[in-house]
C-alpha cells in the first residue's frame, strides 16, 4: 500500500507547526512557508463589490452614486426630568388619595414642569417648541384680534329688532273636536245609561 507507507514516513519524520496557520511541515518547507502563511494571513482583504464587478463594461458604471442624505441630530434626551415629573406626580397622587381617606383638604397640586426650551406665547401664555412656536403665535394674534373687535362689538347697544308675532301652532281635527264638546257643556238630549242588572 503506497499511501500508507508514505503516511507512517510522514510520521517518521519531525514535523514542526507553523506558528500562524498550526499546520504541520518538514524544517526545510516550514522555511519556505513561513514568510508566505504570514504575508497571507496579516492581509486584510478588502470586502468583495458584486455590484461593482456586474456594472464593469456598462454604461451606467459611469452614473455617480449620490451620497446618503446626512443624518440629523436627534434630540436630546431629557429622560431624567421626565423621570422626576412622573415621581412628582406620584408622590402628589398618593397625598390627594390619603386626605381623601382621612377626610382633611385636598393639598395643592404639583406645579407643572416648564422645559425651559419651549417658547411661551405672548397671546395666551402656552408653550411651544420653536417651529410650532412660529406657527401658533401668528394664529393666536389673528385670533386675539378677532376677539377684542368682537368684544367691541357686543358692547355697542345694538337697534331694536321689530318682534315678529308667534303663530299658534294649528290645530287637529281631534282636538277642534274636543273643544267644541267642552264648549258645549254636558250633553242632556241623550238619556243616560241604563242600570239594570239582569
Amino acid at each position: 500500500l503506497p499511501w500508507f507507507e508514505f503516511h507512517t514516513a510522514a510520521q517518521r519524520q519531525d514535523l514542526i507547526p507553523c506558528t500562524t496557520c498550526g499546520r504541520r511541515f518538514a524544517q526545510d518547507v516550514l522555511l519556505r512557508h513561513d514568510p508566505i502563511c504570514k504575508k497571507v494571513f496579516n492581509k486584510k482583504r478588502k470586502p468583495f463589490n458584486s455590484l461593482k464587478q456586474r456594472l464593469r463594461g456598462t454604461e451606467i458604471a459611469t452614473v455617480k452614486r449620490q451620497p446618503p442624505p446626512k443624518k440629523q441630530p436627534g434630540k436630546k434626551s431629557n429622560w431624567r426630568q421626565h423621570h422626576e415629573d412622573f415621581i412628582n406626580a406620584i408622590r402628589s397622587a398618593k397625598q390627594v388619595t390619603k386626605a381623601l381617606k382621612e377626610g382633611r383638604p385636598l393639598p395643592p397640586p404639583p406645579p407643572p414642569s416648564i422645559n425651559p426650551d419651549y417658547i411661551q406665547c405672548p397671546h395666551c401664555s402656552r408653550r411651544f417648541n420653536e417651529a410650532a412656536a412660529e406657527r401658533h403665535m401668528k394664529f393666536c394674534e389673528e385670533q386675539a384680534i378677532h376677539r377684542a373687535f368682537a368684544a367691541k362689538i357686543t358692547q355697542q347697544p345694538l337697534a331694536k329688532q321689530p318682534v315678529t308675532q308667534k303663530k299658534p301652532p294649528p290645530l287637529t281635527t281631534a282636538v277642534l273636536a274636543l273643544q267644541k264638546r267642552v264648549q258645549e257643556g254636558p250633553n242632556t238630549d241623550k238619556p243616560a245609561p241604563s242600570k239594570e242588572f239582569t
